[in-house]
């Protein structure tokens, strides 16, 4: 196979423009906004709908669990299509996708705000999802392609901190908002910010400064790829969740287990064969795109943990209010936007692996510091234990974007973009797997498998819960000592442009 630094392709071109040239200065920050303020919005998309789901079932006359396949339906639309989309904004333009992907998830909310029946709901749901994977997809790549290389870190510590205060907000303005409105009201104040966004990006996103295609002709699309990736992820993220409460050992979960590895394996081998591979495997040989994200999926893993857990512990174990959840979640937030803030710039300087490095040591020791909660832990000391784990955790995921995005050429930006973003999800929801499989098998182990609402009101197996709690928190610390590791043989040192070919595209 090919070495890894011949790897061209006819995708978008190396901006004409310098990005480091100070009359350029601030067009980086205006276009930054454009993508960061719909970033926002779609990341506040996910934690939005959780408090609304009693409120949609009661008015379609549902099950709560059948009121979830609104959130399950948006996962699987948004990570599977994630890869194959972000292939697409290479080859035709970043500015046109971005902005049609912002059409479809401001129609979609607005079109969800009016439906009429649960079905309709799904449907436009789907959509918004559709739109909100194009702008997710391509985010990074066009933060990216109007920062100079010297600024690298602060740019994708900027949008970590948009992903923070999205995920923050999220909570935050369903809670308040169902106090006085509908539902409905949700999906009208999603669609605002995201026609502002539209609006803004149409004016101020330069397609010779964000990458547009070049070349007198397009390169075909890799539709068997973009399907096997599809259906692979699709199937591994079901199997992997297990949305449906089935037995493990059922014949629909070891099948779904064959057919994602079978159709993974069938990608694989598909990619390595065609002409024009939607994802080109080469990208694999380059170390430090590699280790980092191996490094991403590992310290995804970890950081599910906190998100998944504490909510649980805090309402459903120690009987304090949702409100006091949110304001623990909400210190993790706050730490995450100000880590990445900080330590993504100071990246530029010094280089990402130490900022990798010591975020990750951190982690363990917030990990260890969480294990050890007992049923009469001090709520200020969780709130300041997860302060800290925020702000580890802000070090290292702009520091390690920052190394996979320098690590690649420019003609890849949109596919390793959604590479990245794919990673995430995919690591958040093979955490919460383990975690709950954790859990769950000691309190079984014990004599107990009740509702988790049940914890507060039956001593004993709010003491096996936490037991698990304990021993999951010991396995995510495990896993987050691997991502140090990973992240020790992640040596880019500081942010640098991807060599460039003879032919002026970034290799």
């Amino acid at each position: 196979m090919a070495d890894t630094q011949t790897i061209t392709q006819p995708a978008p071109q190396t901006p004409a423009w310098d990005p480091a040239a100070p009359e350029n200065a601030w067009y980086k920050w205006r276009a930054f906004w454009a993508v960061g303020l719909s970033l926002v919005t779609m990341v506040m998309s996910f934690s939005i709908i959780f408090l609304a789901l009693p409120a949609i079932a009661e008015d379609f006359g549902i099950t709560f669990k059948e009121a979830s396949l609104l959130v399950i339906a948006q996962s699987l639309t948004i990570s599977s299509l994630m890869v194959p989309l972000g292939k697409v904004a290479d080859m035709i333009g970043r500015k046109k996708f971005h902005l049609f992907g912002m059409v479809l998830f401001g129609g979609g909310a607005i079109a969800c705000a009016f439906a009429t029946s649960f079905t309709f709901l799904i449907i436009t749901r789907i959509i918004m999802s559709i739109g909100s994977s194009m702008g997710q997809s391509v985010s990074t790549a066009i933060t990216t392609s109007v920062f100079p290389a010297t600024e690298r870190g602060k740019a994708l510590g900027s949008q970590t901190t948009a992903v923070a205060i999205g995920g923050a907000a999220g909570t935050v303005v369903s809670g308040v908002t169902l106090q006085f409105l509908p539902w409905q009201a949700l999906f009208i104040f999603m669609a605002i910010p995201t026609a502002i966004a539209f609006l803004w990006g149409l004016y101020i996103l330069k397609d010779e400064r964000i990458g547009s295609f070049s070349g007198d002709k397009r390169p075909p699309y890799d539709w068997l790829g973009a399907a096997l990736s599809a259906v692979a992820t699709a199937i591994v993220i079901l199997t992997i969740t297990n949305p449906f409460a089935l037995a493990w050992g059922s014949p629909i979960i070891i099948a779904g287990a064959f057919t994602g590895i079978a159709t993974l394996i069938a990608f694989v081998w598909w990619q390595l064969k065609t002409a024009h591979p939607m994802v080109d495997l080469r990208l694999f040989k380059i170390p430090v795109f590699k280790f980092a994200i191996i490094t991403r999926y590992l310290a995804f893993m970890r950081s599910s943990a906190t998100l998944f857990l504490l909510p649980i512990y805090l309402v459903a174990f120690r009987g304090w209010p949702e409100i006091y959840a949110s304001g623990v979640i909400l210190m993790m937030a706050i730490g995450m936007g100000v880590g990445a803030q900080v330590f993504g710039r100071l990246s530029d300087r010094y280089g990402v692996r130490p900022f990798m490095v010591g975020g990750f040591m951190v982690l363990i020791l917030t990990g260890f510091a969480l294990a050890t909660l007992s049923h009469t832990s001090n709520l200020i000391y969780i709130a300041v234990v997860v302060l800290i784990n925020g702000l580890a955790q802000g070090a290292w995921s702009a520091p390690n974007a920052a190394a996979t995005m320098g690590s690649v050429p420019r003609s890849t930006y949109g596919l390793v973009s959604a590479i990245i973003n794919l990673t995430r999800n995919l690591g958040n929801v093979s955490g919460q797997a383990i975690i709950t499989a954790i859990i769950a098998g000691v309190m079984i182990a014990q004599g107990f498998n009740i509702p988790l609402a049940e914890l507060e009101n039956t001593p004993e197996a709010g003491f096996a819960f936490l037991d698990g709690w304990k021993y999951a928190y010991f396995v995510a610390t495990g896993i987050v000592a691997l991502a140090l590791i990973t992240s020790f043989l992640t040596k880019p040192g500081k942010s640098e442009e991807a060599p460039q070919s003879t032919d002026g595209e970034s290799t």
